[in-house]
């Protein structure tokens, strides 16, 4: 005996009630016309998308909800389907994921694990379910889970002491560097604990600084995992299981290729912003293009995501930018196909010394100065925006932004920002894993010492310390949370340390106004990492 399996990795948008509604019944309809599945499951939230936030504390959007979800279990027939939604009952929400047979809802499971760290903010919404659920598909027994469920024991073993002879688990996890492996070692826990098989959905697509990798994964009841699904990459997964063997046999499942941690971690920031600009009605980009090795990675980031014929890349040469740099940009561009232009920022930048002098008067030039340029960038940028549309993409990196190199107004304009969770060093390494998949970055670009252009003979190492120095020191302070002493204790100099630290804390309000931009890592600024701008510990 035996029944076939269709896991639905596809991304459903947050708040597109009535969209999702209609995917999921093509869907289902796929699933058993097509596919010939006995059972098809949907990620976490599905109806919803996931995370809804504050969009769940609207009576209006949990009817909607409630509403579509009748409106879809009204349409199966033959088909066994498990689709994730929000569950209002009273006062009460509950994430839940409801079973729908022959026309109606059959049973409803609650999550019971509620997260509530890092992006997650789950107990500001739900409330925990207490209860397994176990039904029968096709003489199976197939219990359920919801995603943070599978990471404490007792849920798993409850539903298996209920009867369940696998069990499905819907997610909405999502990526960060090195999670992929996490995922398979706990579900090789979780098996060996129970001895039970599992199929592992996650949901795929970015959201906001969110990005779901996909990658579902299988486990047979012997604690054998099958290769991840595709990551980042809709798609269906069709697998048959065996219920003598308790394994899976494989149908349809797309694998992953290359799953480094550089290939998962470019593919994310692409998916990301694909998905921002288009999910936000955009179709195009700007990016200003210095020659320099974060314009060039975001440059190259934004034409694999979106097609060069819809990114424009923009040269802003300032009296201090080199030949080298201006015949860089111009290479890249041509290389990806992206249409180019110059705009220069001198003119721009004398009417606002001049608007300036009289209270600039006899006060020598500055970093005033500097960041004025800079911001006569932004401004160039916002304008070109404005009049034909498209998104600026910002190109600051999170070494940057953690420790405040960067100008508010300037560089830091933009509506997202691609690499705001990747470290200066992360930005080199990607941009030679990029090249290994085809030509995109000029070598030259990234073997330039990173510098500003915005005075003469500036590079960034003048003002801070060098990057593999400054990352080690930042990696520790921010995604481990070390205290000062602790790194120092490691053997990094105390001056520097305390200089870093003291930058990192000093620079909160300048982020807490940047674009928003991927979380690719352990502690991503933003939705994660939200410390108070006015604050009194420097530890």
């Amino acid at each position: 005996m035996g029944m076939r399996i269709a896991l639905a990795q596809f991304d459903f948008p947050v708040g597109a009630v009535s969209h999702n509604a209609e995917r999921i019944v093509s869907l289902i309809e796929q699933a058993r016309d097509v596919h010939a599945a006995d059972l098809v499951v949907f990620p976490e939230l599905a109806l919803s998308g996931y995370p809804p936030e504050d969009l769940l504390l609207r009576p209006s959007f949990l009817r909607a909800v409630a509403d579509s979800l009748s409106e879809i279990a009204a349409t199966v027939h033959g088909i066994v389907a498990l689709v994730g939604h929000p569950e209002a009952m009273g006062s009460v929400v509950f994430n839940a994921l409801s079973v729908l047979r022959e026309g109606k809802v059959e049973a409803t499971y609650r999550k019971r694990e509620l997260p509530n760290y890092a992006v997650f903010d789950e107990r500001r919404y739900f409330a925990r379910g207490d209860n397994s659920v176990v039904i029968d598909v096709g003489g199976v027994a197939v219990g359920l889970l919801i995603c943070e469920d599978l990471w404490f024991a007792k849920p798993l073993r409850d539903t298996v002491a209920a009867g369940a002879e696998l069990v499905v688990v819907a997610n909405a996890s999502p990526y960060e560097a090195d999670k992929p492996a996490e995922r398979d070692a706990l579900m090789a826990r979780r098996v060996a604990e129970t001895g039970c098989p599992l199929a592992y959905l996650n949901l795929v697509g970015g959201q906001d600084e969110l990005v779901f990798d996909g990658a579902s994964v299988l486990a047979d009841g012997d604690g054998t995992a099958h290769p991840a699904a595709l990551a980042f990459g809709d798609s269906w997964l069709i697998a048959d299981f065996d219920q003598t063997r308790k394994c899976w046999n494989r149908v349809l499942w797309p694998e992953a290729g290359d799953e480094s941690r550089l290939a998962l971690t470019y593919d994310a920031l692409v998916r990301a912003t694909r998905d921002y600009v288009l999910k936000n009605g955009f179709r195009n980009v700007w990016i200003g293009l210095s020659g320099g090795i974060d314009s060039a990675l975001t440059l190259a980031i934004a034409a694999d995501a979106l097609g060069p014929a819809h990114v424009r890349a923009i040269r802003l040469p300032s009296r201090f930018t080199s030949g080298e740099s201006n015949d860089l940009a111009e290479l890249q561009a041509g290389w990806l196909g992206v249409a180019i232009d110059a705009v220069e920022i001198e003119p721009a930048f004398q009417g606002m010394l001049a608007s300036l002098s009289e209270m600039f008067r006899n006060v020598a030039a500055d970093l005033a100065e500097e960041n004025l340029q800079s911001r006569c960038r932004g401004a160039l940028l916002m304008a070109l925006s404005n009049k034909f549309g498209g998104l600026v993409l910002t190109t600051g990196n999170k070494s940057e932004y953690a420790v405040g190199y960067a100008t508010i107004y300037g560089d830091m304009c933009g509506a997202f920002a691609p690499l705001k969770d990747v470290y200066k060093t992360d930005v080199f390494e990607l941009s030679r894993w990029r090249n290994s998949r085809g030509r995109a970055i000029p070598d030259d670009v990234i073997r330039r010492p990173p510098t500003a252009e915005l005075r003469e003979n500036q590079l960034d190492q003048d003002s801070l310390p060098p990057y593999d120095l400054l990352d080690a020191i930042l990696f520790r302070f921010i995604d481990q949370e070390m205290s000062r002493a602790e790194i120092i204790a490691e053997g990094y100099d105390e001056a520097v340390v305390n200089r870093v630290a003291r930058l990192v804390f000093n620079n909160e309000w300048k982020r807490r106004q940047s674009a928003p931009g991927p979380k690719v890592s352990r502690r991503a600024f933003g939705r994660e990492r939200r410390y108070p701008i006015t604050n009194g510990w420097a530890r």
